[in-house]
């Protein structure tokens, strides 16, 4: 299966999260970023107790902050956020895309949404506050792999 897009996620707050987002980029093939600091400590191993046997064949790049990310510029960044411009429906992917998700406390700061390359939102028609990253996440890849399967 070939690589359409990569997973960031920004800050995570929530390991069960972490878990499910390295699974989500097992399941797609999607490589998945961490950038520092998480609200917990960090480590293969606790990656391993939550994203269970999936976490022996994911790719996980960690990075020491936002600055160490930004520098390796793993494609162009796509944020999932409320304050999104564009409907996630109408938004187009490339391959290579990395889309990011926030903090599950707080999103991203300022700075962070001025340096990435696109700002999608998923339109919720039930009036949701917001939805888990990871399930953002999900929605967001198998949207993504729908446009570039072709």
């Amino acid at each position: 299966m070939s690589q359409f897009v990569q997973i960031a996620a920004f800050e995570p707050d929530l390991a069960p999260n972490l878990g499910s987002l390295v699974r989500l980029g097992v399941c797609f093939n999607a490589p998945v970023h961490v950038i520092e600091p998480c609200g917990f400590p960090f480590s293969l191993k606790l990656l391993k107790t939550r994203a269970l046997d999936y976490a022996e064949n994911a790719e996980v790049h960690h990075h020491d902050s936002w600055e160490a990310f930004s520098a390796a510029k793993p494609g162009r960044l796509v944020l999932l956020t409320t304050k999104g411009a564009t409907d996630l429906w109408d938004f187009e992917f490339e391959h290579g895309d990395c889309l990011m998700v926030g903090r599950e406390s707080a999103g991203v700061p300022d700075e962070v949404h001025a340096a990435v390359d696109g700002r999608v939102k998923i339109a919720m028609p039930g009036g949701g506050r917001s939805l888990n990253v990871a399930i953002s996440a999900g929605i967001a890849v198998a949207e993504a792999h729908r446009q570039l399967r072709g």
